[in-house]
C-alpha cells in the first residue's frame, strides 16, 4: 500500500502490519501531523538477519537517532550489513529505519524520494519535540 507522507509517496507492505489498512493510513496522518510518536500496530518482522535489525530500530526512540554502527556493534556485525538490512525494511515508518543515521552522513533512505524524505523525517520528530 502507499502512503502520502510530507509530499512524497511511501510503500509500505500493509500484509506485515495487523491493523486495517484504513487505520494504518490514518495513524501514518497522526504521525506526520505531530500527534503520534509510535504506531499502535504489531508487525510481523521477515525471519533472519533482517528482522533482527529491524527489531533493533523499532526501539529507537522517538526524535532520537542511532549510528548503523551503534546498530552493528548491538548486532556484532558491520555497519554495511546494517545499512542493507535497512534497505529492505517492508515497513518504513512503521518500524522507523529513518531514525539510522551513519557516522559522518545522513545515510540513506529507500523510502519516499530517499534522504530528502529522511531528513524531513528528522526535523519533524526534532520539531515535534520543542
Amino acid at each position: 500500500m502507499n502512503v502520502g507522507v510530507l509530499g512524497r509517496t511511501v510503500e509500505l507492505d500493509a500484509g506485515r502490519v495487523a491493523i486495517p489498512e484504513d487505520e494504518l493510513r490514518a495513524q501514518v496522518g497522526e504521525y506526520v501531523a505531530g500527534d503520534r510518536q509510535t504506531f499502535d500496530a504489531s508487525v510481523a518482522l521477515p525471519d533472519g538477519f533482517v528482522g533482527d535489525v529491524m527489531a533493533e530500530m523499532r526501539a529507537i526512540p522517538y526524535g532520537e537517532t542511532r549510528t548503523y554502527g551503534e546498530l552493528a556493534d548491538a548486532l556484532d556485525t558491520a555497519p554495511v550489513a546494517v545499512g542493507q538490512a535497512c534497505g529492505k525494511n517492508p515497513v518504513p515508518l512503521v518500524v522507523p529505519c529513518h531514525r539510522v543515521v551513519g557516522a559522518e552522513s545522513l545515510g540513506g533512505y529507500s523510502a519516499g524520494d530517499g534522504p530528502a524524505l529522511k531528513r524531513r523525517l528528522l526535523e519533524l520528530e526534532r520539531s515535534a519535540g520543542d
